[in-house]
């Protein structure tokens, strides 16, 4: 489906015609307006936004300089797409599963249910086309897409009520965005997808019955921990969330190529420091929750089974979208072939250091 077909199907409508708004220049220099889908100080999200933002003023002398926007600054967390589409603002940086309305295919850019690791996500990323698919979705759009940002492996969530059974999603109001929370509706629960400096408030008031968010790190910088104990460390729904930069793509290639280049390796550097950051921090963090009183769980085998079941619909779903199903053929060849090697080397180095260590 061309660009015109996709505009006048998506909540863009009208928007992404707007007249583009030129970034501001003088003497040379030009100003570029960074609107992010995170709170200004949100850990390691906001981070990893501040990051790719600082390195792209940083080496380009200040002939390009990236004036960060948090959510609420400008635009709404979720208003972002649109604002750089339509030209209000240059760049975005956020997560793209919570631009499914426009596509759902941008959720493979940031995690899928029982998708890739971060390290599988980044093999298909830069080797095996992931970063060519990201960039043939962001041109539907008028975008240029990177990576900018990783997670690693989310957890599954903090919860009022032990989760003994499937059964006890019927009509549990959860947070979750992208595919994940679609599938977890499928499993009957009421599925909220608020941003995230919204979270907080919303467990504490009853307005939701548990929410995902990230990892140990950034729930404890949250505060989860003052409203519930329960909390599942393993979630199916985002194994290795990544984050992305969008940058307008007329405003993209109205730059130098060096300036371009730039702007890629910022973002490609983005992404390796914000995953190493969260998995850097993310133990110590887990020591300190359950030295606090939190209760560590794990989903027992018939709610992974039925986390399975209701993602496979969710797929089946979209499979007549050919974007979709050439983005998600793409995604499963590359992630069965890394995992091939992964499992059979650092997967059993892993058991094995474990066994011989304690």
């Amino acid at each position: 489906m061309d660009r015109r077909s996709f505009l006048r199907n998506s909540a863009l409508g009208g928007a992404a015609a707007t007249t583009l708004a030129a970034p501001a220049i003088a003497q040379g220099n030009r100003t570029l307006t960074m609107v992010t889908t995170w709170g200004r100080g949100l850990a390691g999200v906001h981070d990893s936004a501040q990051r790719v933002a600082d390195s792209i003023t940083e080496m380009t002398d200040g002939q390009l300089t990236v004036d960060l926007k948090a959510a609420n600054e400008l635009v709404g967390a979720f208003e972002v797409f649109d604002a750089v589409t339509s030209g209000q603002a240059d760049m975005y940086h956020g997560a793209d599963y919570y631009f499914t309305n426009q596509h759902p295919a941008y959720a493979f850019f940031t995690a899928v249910p029982f998708g890739m690791t971060a390290q599988e996500l980044a093999n298909w990323y830069y080797q095996d086309g992931g970063m060519e698919l990201h960039d043939e979705l962001g041109q539907v759009f008028g975008l240029k897409s990177f990576l900018g940002g990783n997670t690693g492996a989310q957890s599954g969530g903090w919860f009022r009520n032990e989760i003994t059974g499937p059964e006890d999603f019927n009509g549990l109001k959860f947070r979750m965005p992208g595919l994940g929370g679609k599938a977890l509706g499928y499993l009957g629960a009421s599925v909220q997808n608020l941003p995230g400096a919204e979270v907080y408030q919303a467990l504490a008031s009853g307005a939701i019955d548990g929410t995902e968010w990230i990892g140990p790190w950034a729930d404890e910088k949250a505060g989860f921990q003052e409203i519930t104990k329960i909390y599942y460390t393993a979630g199916f729904h985002e194994p290795g969330a990544g984050l992305s930069v969008a940058m307008n793509r007329e405003v993209f290639e109205s730059l130098t190529p060096a300036q371009q280049k730039i702007v890629e390796i910022a973002a490609g550097e983005g992404h390796q420091w914000n995953l190493s950051q969260f998995l850097a921090n993310n133990g110590a963090a887990l020591q300190r929750l359950t030295a606090g009183g939190v209760t560590i769980k794990e989903f027992p085998d018939s709610v992974w089974d039925a986390f399975g079941e209701a993602s496979q619909k969710v797929y089946d779903e979209n499979m007549d979208d050919d974007i979709f199903k050439n983005v998600f053929e793409s995604m499963q060849k590359s992630m069965k072939s890394s995992s091939g090697w992964l499992t059979r080397s650092e997967g059993a180095y892993r058991n094995q250091r474990d066994r011989v260590l304690g």
